[in-house]
Parts: C-alpha cells; structure tokens; sequence
C-alpha cells in the first residue's frame, strides 16, 4: 500500500479526533473549566484577541473560573464579551479579577447537552468514515491504473479499517467520558 496514502489517511482521522476533542470542551458541564472561555475573543485596541492572550485565567475551586486581566481597562470588554458569548454566565467584578461562578446544571439542561454532545460524536464517526471512503477510492484508483497489486490492496484496505475501527473507538471513549463529566451532580 501507498505509504503516502496512509500516513495521509492517519493525519486526517487524527485532526478529526483533534476537531472533536476541541468541541467537547467548549461544552459547559457542573466543573469549571478554563477550556469554557476558548472561543471567546476580546476587543483588544482594534484587533480580536482571544481572552487568554490578554488575561491570566485559573480555576481555584472546581465551581469557579478567576481571570485577571493583564490591563484593568479590559474589564468591562471581558465581561461583555463573556455575556455575549451565550454560555449562560455570569461574570463580576471586584476592579482588578473577574470571577465567574460556575452554576450546577439542571438535570434537562444536562439531558441536552447529552444530546448535543452525543450528536458531535456522530458528526465525528462519519468524518472517520469519509476518510476511510476516500482512502479506499484513491486505493482502488491506483489499483486500476496498476499502480499496485491486488494483494497490495487487500491489505491497504484493511490496514485503513483498522485505522478506521481505532478512532471511531477514541471517539465513543471521549464521548463517554463527556457524558460522566456532564450527567455527574
């Protein structure tokens, strides 16, 4: 099989894994977690930053995000941007840090994201599995322009299932690990 072919196939369902992963953290659980606040960007003298190049942010106690702008200005536009986020926070201030309690979920608000997280676990299954499809037609291509052997496709072939079954497996363990972080009270 192409070496080529499938280290790219490996890249890809890699960067897929690495998509969702990214996702998954952007999704509120009880816990507080500084990965809450990745896309979200500030207005900094004209340019669109994201917050954690503007401020220190950490996690003292497991229900409360602190940051702590590195320029007192940038309070108000923290906290705005925070509110227009639609993560359903609520910052505030004492003029130098602003904390963000973290409020316990409701038992249908978690329902959702359950839903919601189980949903972009799917989106990322038929994205392993597109790249599997078009391995296997690069594969076949090569084949008909004989370019490899039948029994070098056999084995390309099922060297990208294997590929296939191990990050579908990856997916449905972070999905699972999710759905504890989020279900648990």
């Amino acid at each position: 099989m192409d070496r080529e072919l499938k280290k790219k196939a490996k890249e890809k369902m890699e960067k897929a894994i690495e998509v969702f992963k990214k996702e998954l953290g952007s999704i509120r659980t009880g816990r507080a977690s500084i990965s809450l606040l990745d896309n979200i960007a500030v207005d900094y003298y004209g340019t669109q930053t994201p917050l954690s190049q503007v401020a220190t942010l950490s996690v003292p106690e497991s229900r409360v995000i602190v940051i702590q702008p590195w320029e007192q200005a940038l309070i108000p536009v923290i906290e705005k941007a925070i509110f227009q986020s639609n993560l359903g926070l609520n910052p505030s201030n004492d003029g130098k840090i602003i904390r963000i309690a973290i409020p316990p979920l409701t038992e249908e608000r978690r329902k959702q994201l359950v839903k919601v997280v189980r949903k972009r676990a799917e989106e990322a299954r038929i994205a392993i599995r597109n790249i599997r499809r078009d391995t296997n037609e690069e594969l076949k291509k090569l084949e008909k322009d004989k370019h490899i052997s039948e029994d070098d496709i056999k084995r390309g072939l099922e060297e990208i299932q294997k590929f296939t079954d191990t990050y579908i497996k990856t997916i449905d363990e972070v999905l699972q690990h999710k759905e504890k972080e989020i279900m648990e009270v």
